[in-house]
């Protein structure tokens, strides 16, 4: 067997961490601006939409790609996670249902029902937020059994709708301006202690939960190679608080919070993925035991180099045709 058919499999675990890291960077920011839609007030909600309107349909086309990957790729995990996880996935669709239902009736609706279509948003927003926090927790652990399992999901269930809250400020702090800017700029603060807090939770309830996780960080010389990642999460936040405090943050500097809390997403999936390789499935299943036949792989391979340049193009496309400052909605 050649080299190359070993690291097939790897190469399509990385390629599926990277479509997972993606979706939760670009569609955490639109969720995020659909938590934070219940503190504007209409004509600000308007525009927080319209921040959004050409990106989030197409951010979920890497969720897309990523679970289409571990179905394909890697069967046996596919069965195992979603199995496990049957009733949270159920939970993020039906928030993510609601959220483009809400999306494209809102627009429509006379304007005593747009209320309820906004509520809807929100709803939908915090419902797939939740889930995906839960089900992040669940994985982490290797869906263990147990109260402190449990008690580990639902910190993280918590934790990542925060997570999106300040990235999803961050995002209107970058694309508007005005009164709706500055008070994006406030929320953002307040949601920045609450970010920073569980995530040093998480991180020092991961190795305790999981003595997988506890082996692989704190080993020599792996703990001094493995020290950039929290301190580069650190000068991550303190960047992002310090801009936030900055009178620059309105001006120049308002795209640099976002770019700041995105690092901080970014070490926090290089963490994770050194924490659970070689695993699919932590202490369950590795990377060739869950794997595809390799002539199979082969064969996928030639459909995602196809897929994947192609998304990867359109999103590039639209973030610049659509780069900018937010404009309020208008419909001919």
């Amino acid at each position: 067997m050649s080299p190359w058919n070993d690291w097939m499999p790897v190469a399509f675990m990385a390629l599926m961490g990277l479509s997972m890291l993606a979706y939760v960077v670009m569609d955490g920011y639109d969720l995020g601006v659909g938590l934070l839609m219940h503190r504007a007030d209409a004509a600000e909600r308007d525009l927080m939409i319209a921040s959004i309107g050409p990106f989030w349909d197409a951010n979920e086309t890497w969720l897309v790609l990523g679970v289409g990957i571990l179905l394909i790729a890697f069967p046996k995990a596919h069965g195992l996670v979603l199995t496990a996880l049957y009733l949270p996935v159920a939970v993020m669709l039906l928030g993510l249902t609601l959220r483009g239902v809400a999306f494209d009736f809102r627009v429509k609706a006379r304007d005593i029902h747009k209320p309820l279509w906004n509520q809807a948003f929100i709803a939908g927003s915090g419902l797939a937020a939740l889930a995906q926090g839960w089900m992040l927790g669940r994985y982490i652990t290797g869906f263990a059994a147990g109260l402190w399992p449990q008690v580990f999901a639902g910190l993280i269930a918590l934790c990542l709708p925060a997570a999106y809250v300040l990235l999803g400020a961050c995002w209107l702090v970058m694309k508007t301006e005005g009164p709706l800017q500055a008070k994006a700029v406030a929320w953002a603060r307040l949601a920045w202690a609450p970010v920073v807090v569980g995530m040093g939770l998480i991180s020092i309830a991961t190795p305790l939960v999981s003595a997988t996780v506890r082996a692989r960080w704190f080993a020599m010389p792996d703990f001094i190679a493995l020290l950039p990642i929290p301190l580069v999460t650190l000068v991550a936040f303190g960047v992002a608080w310090a801009t936030l405090r900055s009178r620059a943050v309105t001006g120049r500097l308002c795209g640099l919070p976002f770019a700041a809390v995105v690092g901080v997403f970014l070490m926090g999936g290089v963490g994770l993925a050194f924490s659970l390789f070689p695993y699919v499935v932590m202490d369950r299943l590795t990377i060739w035991q869950a794997a595809s036949a390799r002539e199979s792989l082969a064969v996928i391979l030639v459909g995602t180099a196809i897929t994947v340049p192609a998304i990867v193009a359109y999103t590039v496309f639209a973030y610049r045709v659509f780069w900018g400052k937010a404009t309020a909605l208008s419909y001919g």
